[in-house]
Parts: C-alpha cells; sequence; structure tokens
C-alpha cells in the first residue's frame, strides 16, 4: 500500500469513526441550531440559505466517499475472515469459498439447495434441532 492510500485510508477511518460517535452528532446539532437562530439577523435572505444547503451539500458528498471506503474494508476483511471459516471447517463446502465470484444464476442455483437442505432438515422428525 502506497503511503497516500495509507494515509487516506488512516483518515477515512477516524473519519468515519468520529462521524459515528454523539458529540459529532451535537456539533452538527448546535451548527444547525446557530444557522436557524441567525435566520432573523439575515432575514432569512437566499444567502442565509444558501450557506446551510452548500454546507450539507458538500459535507454529504464527501461523507459519502469516506464511508464507501469504510464499508469496502470492512466486508472485505470479514470476506476474508469468512474464507478462512470455510476453509478450516472440514465439512463445508470449499466451493463457496469464492462464491462472491460467481454469476447471479450460479448462486441462484447454489441458494436453491441450501434451501432445499434447510427444507430437508426442519422436516425431519428425528433430526436435533440447535437453538
Amino acid at each position: 500500500m502506497t503511503t497516500r492510500n495509507k494515509l487516506f485510508t488512516r483518515f477515512a477511518k477516524k473519519a468515519a469513526h468520529f462521524t459515528g460517535t454523539p458529540m459529532c452528532f451535537i456539533i452538527a446539532l448546535a451548527i444547525l441550531l446557530v444557522w436557524a437562530a441567525s435566520g432573523p439577523i439575515f432575514k432569512f435572505n437566499d444567502t442565509w440559505q444558501l450557506v446551510i444547503n452548500t454546507g450539507t451539500t458538500i459535507i454529504t458528498f464527501l461523507m459519502v466517499f469516506l464511508i464507501q471506503n469504510t464499508q469496502n474494508r470492512d466486508t472485505e476483511a470479514m470476506q476474508i475472515k469468512l474464507d478462512e471459516l470455510l476453509r478450516a471447517n472440514r465439512t463445508a463446502s470449499n466451493k463457496l469459498l469464492d462464491l462472491e465470484e460467481l454469476e447471479e444464476s450460479e448462486m441462484d442455483e447454489l441458494r436453491k439447495h441450501y434451501e432445499m437442505l434447510a427444507e430437508r432438515s426442519r422436516n425431519k422428525p428425528t433430526a436435533k434441532r440447535r437453538s
């Protein structure tokens, strides 16, 4: 990983973590309250409205990329962990290791297969059920 990517990853992690905290919510709420309270001072003019519209648009636009970056990393890490669990479990099917690479029709076939297994398991009168 390049230094630039490492810096962005660190920044994205910290920003995503901070934006999910109560403190960030309180800060955002305070900004909105100050903006709303300043309305009478600026006579609720177009510039007053433009300030909040522009600010929220820019923040939302940038947050989409930060959240997507964090989501991609989390999904990839989870997929690797699941692959390792499947690989380590002797009774698991190794054909599931690259499930995310299959075509949709192949995934539909596998889903039907596992739905059939689940149905069989439910209908077995002597099978012990796990809670």
